[in-house]
């Protein structure tokens, strides 16, 4: 049996947190004066918010003190459907954005990291909104449920069911013995990374606000920013620098930067996972690079060349999704090894979406392994990463995953024709939203939003978003009659 009365007291304190960030927002209305636009709907959006937290605390009174595994793949993805419903109240509430589709299309593309949005003019809304816009990338960076990670044992259960079920990758290694302990170190080196870059933008001539809203997007890979140009509306190097490295950064797993940041810098360099993931971004940094300098006809120098070929492979490998110029303009041959990018994704336990690197690793040793067993068909081949082999079972997982990733792929862009969206857009969508990426192909490109694609899809998408975000089987298998058996 589901234990629903537990878990409708963490959602309580789930969304206790969601009324605290938006109260945060509502600080900025004051600082900007944005009164009537937006800290009347934020306030109100705030008390539904709270009243619904009361009623789910109310449910939860006396709750058995028990957590299966089950109840973490409700949990987790109840968590992201009612967080975005209710997230979405101060665009809907203010008028910012008005019907329901659009409202909560731009916000669980904001917590799903996703980047994916249908405001044709970012720059009319208020800044305080803007600033909640930012901050739903922020929080859903490494995942709503790793801010009741301190508050679980107040429950006397543990949250390692919880971790499992949201966090990325097929191999969860442990780098300190408790993960409680884990989720705050990783907690520390988020913000940490999220101060440093705020800094690093002050620097090169952004203001205070928008330094933070973008911080908050790059450290989360969600890539929301204040402006309609994105990264482009700067015409900086530096920023563009700048944001490049931070979402190279980001993209590597939170566990093994806490290696780097706990001084062990030889195991750190060492990662299998990691190696493969930065001889991606060079090796496809280089192929664009010589693209947008030898056979391009706009004729760009090769510092703009690197500089445009680095920092898109870094905002798509990475899922961001920034853009500082439309890429779709390029030589076919450059968007196309982008939206090889895109699949691809950056490393498991990071804020990326894609297939992740570590799968990449696996199969890419697993087929080198079926070349040998042709010539010695009685040898033992063990697939190693980190020097340690990996179980039949991780083997399993990844080679299902990916199976099942391109059959969604299939599905949803077939499903997205049948709806009326032609094959590279219907594509580009459906890549994008399941890779929390952000930008698609053709007329849903960098340069342009997604408002014009009909409610349906919208919808659609939404739902591949929250697949991706929670790595597809955490939201499936809610979908299958065994979950809801009793046995």
């Amino acid at each position: 049996m589901i234990n629903t009365k537990m878990l409708s007291k963490i959602m309580s304190f789930l969304l206790g947190f969601t009324a605290l960030f938006m109260l945060l927002a509502g600080g900025v209305a004051l600082v900007y004066q944005e009164i009537d636009t937006a800290l009347y709907p934020l306030l109100k959006s705030i008390g539904i918010t709270l009243i619904v937290a009361l009623i789910s605390a109310y449910y939860g009174r006396n709750a058995k003190v028990t957590f299966s595994r089950r109840d973490s793949f409700l949990m987790v993805t109840s968590a992201w459907v009612v967080v975005s419903a209710l997230g979405m109240l101060p665009f809907l509430l203010s008028g910012s954005i008005p019907d329901i589709t659009n409202a909560y299309f731009e916000t669980i593309s904001g917590f799903t990291t996703t980047g994916a949005t249908i405001l044709d003019d970012i720059e009319s809304l208020p800044k305080s909104l803007l600033f909640w816009r930012s901050l739903t990338q922020w929080i859903g960076g490494l995942g709503i449920v790793f801010f009741t990670i301190a508050v679980l044992p107040l429950f006397g259960i543990g949250s390692l069911h919880l971790i499992a079920a949201e966090t990325s990758g097929p191999v969860k290694g442990k780098v300190l013995p408790r993960m409680g302990v884990a989720a705050k170190w990783i907690w520390s080196i988020y913000l940490s990374l999220t101060i440093l870059e705020v800094i690093f933008l002050l620097f090169g001539g952004m203001n205070l606000f928008e330094s933070v809203c973008h911080a908050f997007t790059t450290i989360s890979t969600g890539g929301y920013s204040p402006r309609q140009n994105s990264i482009a509306a700067y015409h900086s190097p530096y920023i563009e620098y700048v944001i490049a490295i931070f979402m190279t950064l980001s993209g590597i797993n939170f566990s093994i930067l806490l290696l780097a940041f706990s001084g062990k810098i030889k195991k750190f360099f060492k990662d299998t996972e990691l190696r493969w993931y930065i001889g991606s971004m060079i090796l496809f940094t280089t192929l664009i690079t010589y693209i947008l300098y030898a056979r391009n006809t706009i004729n760009f120098g090769i510092e703009e060349s690197f500089r445009l070929a680095f920092f898109q492979v870094a905002s798509l490998h990475t899922s961001t999704g920034y853009a500082t110029a439309d890429y779709v303009l390029w030589p076919t041959v450059a968007w196309a090894l982008l939206t090889l990018v895109m699949m691809m994704g950056a490393c498991a336990g990071s804020t990326t979406g894609g297939i992740k690197s570590i799968r990449l690793v696996v199969m890419s040793r697993m087929s080198l392994n079926e070349f040998k067993t042709l010539i010695h068909p009685h040898a033992v081949l063990p697939v190693r990463i980190n020097d340690h082999p990996i179980s039949s079972d991780v083997k399993n997982r990844v080679l299902s995953f990916t199976f099942v990733y391109i059959v969604l792929v299939i599905f949803g862009s077939l499903l997205m024709m049948f709806l009326g969206v032609g094959f590279t857009e219907s594509l580009g969508c459906i890549i994008s939203s399941i890779g929390n990426m952000g930008p698609g192909l053709g007329a849903f490109g960098p340069a342009v939003t997604w408002n014009a694609l009909p409610d349906s899809c919208k919808w659609l998408l939404s739902f591949y978003m929250l697949l991706g975000r929670l790595e597809l089987f955490t939201v499936l298998v809610l979908f299958t009659p065994n979950f809801w058996s009793h046995n």
